[in-house]
């Protein structure tokens, strides 16, 4: 079944989780070089290889006794609060120009960059984690899907705007935040049953 409680959820956890990442300094970069449509096309579909491979990754954890399973969530989302603290601030890294700009070379130049940056990445196991938490794939799936497809368009389109406007900081913080309360709220879960 198809919650929208928990695919909003989803969305906010995983949106502030991604805001701050470098995935959205590279859609910016690429976005300021390339056409922008192009850029997102090949992004969006690596996100969505991302959010397949974490919902299957969380589905098994499903299968796990219930509080074991709250026990891991929780000292999982403490890891990636932790992580989201602790995170030095990058500098911008030089990304490769394609020979052209078509339609394919832009895209899969997007795609690959993606693919290979946010493999295992912060916002991905947090997707598996929320799936084995709600036990609701599709609702998760369409959450993390939406979060990183705004935060790149956001990246590509008005990453520097934003950034004038909303210190990065801030945005990190807020993210390791959401993810303390949920870590709160699994680790009393297993606690109590």
């Amino acid at each position: 079944m198809f919650s929208l409680t928990v695919a909003a959820v989803t969305f906010g956890v995983v949106f502030l989780a991604e805001l701050p990442d470098k995935t959205a300094l590279a859609g910016l970069m690429l976005g300021a070089r390339y056409r922008a449509s192009y850029v997102f096309a090949g992004v969006a579909a690596a996100f969505a290889v991302h959010v397949a491979l974490a919902i299957a990754a969380g589905s098994v954890l499903t299968l796990l006794p219930q509080r074991l399973l709250q026990a891991i969530v929780g000292v999982l989302f403490l890891a990636g609060a932790a992580m989201l603290l602790l995170k030095k601030e990058e500098g911008d890294e030089e990304i490769a120009k394609p020979a052209d700009q078509s339609f394919w070379k832009v895209a899969g130049s997007g795609f690959t960059l993606i693919l290979v940056a946010e493999f295992g990445d912060l916002t991905q196991i947090m997707t598996a984690n929320l799936a084995a938490r709600y036990d609701s794939p599709l609702s998760v799936g369409v959450g993390a899907v939406l979060a990183l497809w705004a935060v790149a368009g956001i990246g590509i389109v008005g990453g520097r705007t934003l950034m004038k406007y909303v210190p990065l900081r801030l945005i990190t913080k807020i993210g390791a935040c959401v993810m303390l309360v949920l870590a709160g709220f699994s680790l009393y879960e297993a606690v109590a049953g």
